[in-house]
């Protein structure tokens, strides 16, 4: 048997264990361990979770990659050529789950009281709309088919509000198209709200043949077509599979050359932005570490004051200060876990009650997200356990150092 590890498990089980005075600060190094694991597992809940409700919706908005025809930067949009066979040969990539095409067009919607500059999105029928439908509000998702125009949009409640629009109002839309005013009316079908303002009001969703033939496109033209992937984190290789299906092709009409661009390339101020959220949460855990760390060693020089004459004692019995110091670290790694223990259960319950209920709010004009997000998983969680746990044994070895400098005479005669 471990006679350290049993010395130190009669001590903490004892109900009167320690002097008077020793117990507050036992209570502090236990609530201190817990407050720092509670701030540390939502920093990194928080901050994983914003970062991917924001990544989720750009993705929404604009696909894991995008291809389209290489132009200059001032130079118009050129039209590419749907080619059945690229399409195919795009959806075969293992990374790759779903090809799509869109185009866009900037104009204005126009009512009799005020006006608003939009983007319109035109999808095909084969658009995967399931991030539409978990933030649709209110209506219902456009019918767009195959050989028929819809007239159906998807508008944003925040344009819905500002235009002070219903559901099944019709709007006019005005495009500038060489030089001429174009108008074509549309009916809204249905509401969306992302939160992600930035897109919310501008982007309405129209069936893609009004801007072909806005345009003057045919009908196997598009502004770009988007590759969605299983995962985010499978992008660069979806990027790798597409860029071997078009590095060397040309648009049949144009004949200029085809370019692939991931989400994090066509929005590098937002992901540079969220790469730097990773070292708040860096700088949080340090210092939650520093925090908890230095607050269980003060509790453990009190445990080492209020035993000073057990110390005695057993050096008395030819106990080796190794020994007698593992005793105590035994004693502080019992309240390190009962610290958390607490911290766990608190932390995951708020997370739990955050993530189900939204009970804290966030302004989406600033943080892009209407209520605080939460993310985390069993790996994250467990990594952070470890780690505290590891911090604090390390910790503790240096204070015990003070158990070699108690000469057991006087701490015999110590009261």
């Amino acid at each position: 048997m471990n006679l350290e590890y049993y010395i130190a498990k009669r001590i903490a089980s004892e109900k009167n264990a320690g002097k008077e005075e020793t117990k507050p600060a036992v209570r502090i190094a236990i609530g201190g361990i817990a407050i720092g694991l509670i701030v540390m597992l939502l920093a990194v809940a928080i901050v994983i979770g914003f970062k991917s409700e924001v990544k989720n919706k750009l993705i929404g908005f604009g696909s894991h990659i995008q291809i389209s025809v290489a132009v200059d930067k001032d130079s118009a949009v050129e039209p590419l050529t749907i080619d059945s066979a690229m399409m195919a040969r795009l959806e075969s990539g293992k990374a790759i789950c779903h090809t799509q095409a869109t185009a866009t067009q900037p104009g204005i919607i126009k009512t009799d009281d005020n006006f608003h500059g939009i983007v319109l999105k035109g999808v095909s029928n084969d658009f995967n709309w399931d991030f539409f439908k978990q933030y649709l509000k209110e209506g219902k998702i456009p019918a767009i088919s195959k050989d028929s125009v819809c007239k159906e949009v998807l508008v944003s409640k925040k344009v819905m509000e500002l235009m002070k629009l219903r559901v099944g109002d019709k709007i006019r839309t005005y495009f500038i198209i060489d030089g001429k005013v174009r108008v074509r009316p549309l009916t809204i079908s249905g509401v969306y709200s992302t939160g992600f303002s930035d897109y919310d009001k501008l982007v309405i969703i129209s069936d893609i043949k009004h801007i072909q033939k806005l345009n003057g496109w045919e009908q196997n033209q598009c502004g770009t077509i988007e590759v969605l992937t299983d995962a985010p984190e499978k992008i660069d290789e979806a990027n790798d599979e597409v860029f071997s299906v078009i590095g060397n092709k040309v648009d049949v009409q144009s004949q200029k050359s085809l370019r692939s661009r991931t989400i994090r390339e066509m929005n590098p101020q937002i992901f540079s932005w969220l790469d730097m959220l990773d070292m708040n949460v860096v700088i949080i855990l340090a210092l939650m570490m520093l925090v908890s760390g230095f607050t269980i060693i003060s509790g453990l020089l009190i445990l080492i004051l209020g035993r000073t004459n057990m110390i005695g004692i057993l050096k008395t019995l030819g106990a080796q200060n190794w020994s007698i110091r593992k005793i105590f670290i035994y004693q502080t790694l019992f309240l390190v876990g009962k610290g958390m223990l607490i911290g766990n259960i608190v932390g995951l319950t708020l997370c739990l009650l955050q993530k189900q209920f939204g009970l804290i709010g966030l302004d989406a004009e600033n943080y892009y997200v209407d209520t605080v997000p939460i993310s985390l998983s069993f790996t994250n969680w467990l990594l952070i356990n470890i780690g505290v746990l590891a911090t604090s044994a390390l910790m503790l070895v240096g204070p015990t150092y003070i158990i070699t400098k108690i000469s057991p005479a006087e701490t015999i005669r110590f009261e």
